[in-house]
């Protein structure tokens, strides 16, 4: 009797160990920042955002190429490929919470900054 015990205890830990870890993958999510403004400028959209950690940030090219993003001190983080089509994409993952500020390398000069803050 205890054997049995003992194993419906340890099938009901796995399961709940299991939907722990599928509730927190299916609530990351991901925000979008626009690599240049709808009107044209040359700027981030938006070009402050807050997420959890483990949520998504998916930069995609709007206007304006070429634009790329990369974030001081972290290299993992940083996409230094330029962005030409319009439409072209590329998410990353902040499993750390902290400030993460983030640059266009061609346009950097005209204030193209942004920061993700990560909870």
């Amino acid at each position: 009797m205890k054997s049995v015990l003992r194993s419906l205890a340890a099938t009901c830990f796995a399961l709940m160990l299991l939907v722990g870890i599928s509730v927190s993958s299916a609530n990351a999510a991901t925000v979008e920042v626009k690599l240049g403004t709808d009107g044209g400028m040359l700027a981030f959209e938006p070009s402050s955002i807050t997420i959890n950690a483990g949520d998504k940030v998916k930069f995609v090219n709007n206007k304006l190429a070429p634009h790329n993003a990369v974030f001081d001190g972290h290299d993992e983080l940083s996409h230094p490929d330029l962005a030409f089509a319009p439409g072209e994409s590329w998410e990353k993952t902040f499993a750390t919470a902290g400030s993460y500020d983030f640059y266009c390398e061609p346009h950097r000069g005209a204030g193209m900054v942004g920061t993700v803050v990560v909870k």
